[in-house]
């Protein structure tokens, strides 16, 4: 069982020292390991005897990685130019460049979809906030009052969008206030509607239905994620990029959860079977166009039983004005429903509910006959192209939601993601007994050199200053689970890395928030929408597979809000390496040791607020 106490071990090295005074110490270090390697016996029951003290063994592993930190400055071989990036990249995303993407020949539409291969400006700079940007309020005032100089949202934005939207926003001063979940809006209300629509009661009878993870495509402000998150839904918004009054961007300075993702012509980083509930609201996308590919992600993406919810202004033109019998509508895109083996379950004014087969024969029926099941089951399917086949059907994880118990996975629903019972539980424990010890790290003084007053108590762990957190490497998920387990106000994106053991579906399928992602790319996200990065063996996973850690560490900086937090684990070399980075791009630094007897070390790390 690998140990999670810590210790702190190392000193910050600020500003490169003078090179005259880091060969001296360079030499004397030298010196230091050649007496020490003397051969004399006297000497070596000298140092056998002091080497038996505690003192002598902290001091000794100081000793190592003040070298190892001079050694590293006085190459240069890390040293880095870094400068803060323009104004023009106050909310820079990479990879949505529509020039770019034009010149390289994408079109209709394509050029306003992620496309990392022809980034070219991948600049070693840091993006700074815009001026007025203010630290976010801590959870759960946060999530109801934002600062309107964190997102990129005019006034001129807000009195453009509709009614529904002035009733659940009011834009101030200095602040961008939205109602709450106390039943004064319209959202609860809303969220009833479906509920009674596919057969409930109440909303709150949303998990007994099945329906613990939605996706919201095109969340608007994400009041109706807050309101399913108030139910322990987990809601993720997935929307367009967007320069001005990006939904994405709104909702994760709410702390909810978002990514930016199209419908245009790639799938979205997602496995099959992955939601109970996909949900749009006047979310813009023409759902029967290209022959209905968009209808057919959504199915690739819904578990057995799931449900897919339309609400827009033109759902009325899906009914059918000659025969108003529900359910006899012969518009294009009931016609793809029936393709997909949905049945329409009902349909009120603006809004439709389809349920997708829990029968898997249905595909191979004569009612389905236009959308061929593709060849073999998609593994990790990063942005590839939109398939105009039927993917899921043969996976072992073919389970309706209705019939899902609740609880721990058990040892059987493990192996059908060939994953061995023992090696989850013990990874649980591990993070259960890590997650104490982390909390109790995220605190500024763990970077002060003063020693503390007689009579100071330890330092508190921080209340909800931590609501946006990402774990780089999530693997099976446990640092999410021990949160919750913990009862901690916040949300985990839990991102598995391409070439990493795939574990997406394992991670979804405990209603967590997760997505595929390469770290050789930037994130899919905004500047600033993460208090928390965390990431265990991640340095180590990259450079096997040939990313730079420059690269990533730059990204972490765009997607980490000032005064937010790092905690990376790994091998003392990477981590060594990272510290140097880390320093040069001005987040103050620490090396904690794990006290196990392994290399393995935690690199911890908080951004500054820069302005200039």
């Amino acid at each position: 069982m690998r140990s999670p106490w810590f210790k702190k071990i190392s000193i910050v090295f600020g500003p490169r020292p003078p090179l005259n005074w880091l060969l001296l110490c360079v030499v004397i270090v030298l010196l230091l390991v050649a007496l020490l390697g003397s051969s004399s016996s006297s000497a070596l029951k000298s140092v056998t005897s002091v080497a038996k003290s505690d003192t002598y063994r902290k001091l000794k592993q100081q000793a190592t990685n003040d070298y190892l930190e001079l050694r590293t400055l006085s190459a240069g071989a890390n040293r880095i130019e870094v400068s803060l990036c323009g104004k023009d990249r106050e909310n820079y995303v990479p990879c949505y460049n529509v020039s770019a993407n034009l010149l390289a020949g994408f079109k209709d539409g394509e050029e306003f979809d992620r496309h990392c291969e022809v980034l070219q400006d991948r600049q070693h700079c840091l993006v700074r906030p815009p001026k007025d940007y203010k630290i976010p309020l801590n959870w759960p005032t946060g999530r109801d009052v934002i600062w309107s100089a964190n997102v990129k949202l005019s006034k001129d934005q807000f009195l453009s969008s509709g009614t529904r939207t002035k009733r659940l926003m009011l834009v101030e001063e200095n602040q961008i206030s939205f109602h709450s979940d106390d039943g004064t809006d319209d959202v609860q209300d809303y969220s009833h509607l479906i509920a009674e629509m596919i057969g409930l009661t109440s909303d709150t009878e949303f998990h007994q239905a099945g329906v613990r993870t939605v996706l919201d495509i095109g969340c608007g402000f994400g009041s109706f994620g807050s309101h399913l998150l108030s139910l322990n839904i987990m809601a993720v918004c997935v929307a367009a990029y967007e320069l001005m009054g990006s939904q994405v961007q709104l909702a994760l300075e709410r702390g909810l959860p978002a990514i930016i993702g199209n419908f245009i012509s790639r799938q979205l980083p997602f496995p099959s079977l992955a939601y109970d509930m996909i949900h749009c609201s006047q979310c813009g996308i023409v759902w029967d166009d290209k022959d209905g590919l968009f209808l057919i992600e959504v199915d690739r993406m819904l578990k057995p039983g799931g449900y897919f919810v339309l609400t827009s202004q033109i759902s009325r033109q899906y009914g059918s004005s000659v025969n108003p019998k529900k359910g006899s509508m012969s518009t294009p895109i009931e016609e793809f429903a029936q393709n997909v083996c949905w049945n329409l379950l009902a349909e009120q004014e603006e809004t439709f509910i389809w349920q997708k087969t829990t029968d898997a024969l249905c595909y191979t029926s004569s009612r389905q006959k236009k959308v061929p099941l593709c060849k073999g089951e998609d593994t990790q399917p990063y942005y590839h192209p939109l398939s105009h086949c039927i993917n899921g059907k043969n996976s072992k994880r073919w389970n309706p939601i209705q019939n899902r118990s609740s609880g721990s996975l058990s040892s059987t629903k493990l192996e059908i993601h060939g994953v061995h019972p023992e090696d989850f539980f013990e990874d649980l424990e591990f993070w259960r007994a890590s997650l104490r010890n982390y909390w109790t790290l995220l605190s500024p003084l763990i970077f002060s050199d003063h020693p503390k007053r007689p009579g100071d108590e330890d330092p508190l762990a921080p209340y909800n200053m931590v609501r946006n957190v990402m774990d780089m490497n999530a693997h099976f998920g446990g640092l999410n689970a021990v949160l919750l387990e913990a009862r901690k106000s916040v949300w985990v994106m839990n991102v598995v890395p391409m070439g990493a053991q795939d574990t997406l579906a394992l991670i979804l399928d405990q209603g967590f928030a997760g997505v595929w992602h390469d770290w050789c790319e930037p994130f899919p996200t905004y500047p600033r929408t993460y208090d928390l990065l965390h990431a265990n063996g991640l340095l180590s996973h990259i450079a096997s597979q040939g990313c730079s850690m420059i690269d990533l560490l730059f990204e972490m900086d765009r997607i980490l809000r000032p005064e937010g937090w790092v905690i990376l684990s790994d091998k003392l070399g990477p981590i060594e390496k990272a510290r140097s980075l880390a320093i040069q791009i001005r987040w103050e630094a620490r090396v904690i040791d794990l006290e196990n007897g392994s290399d393995q070390r935690l690199l911890l790390c908080q951004k500054p607020f820069l302005r200039k």
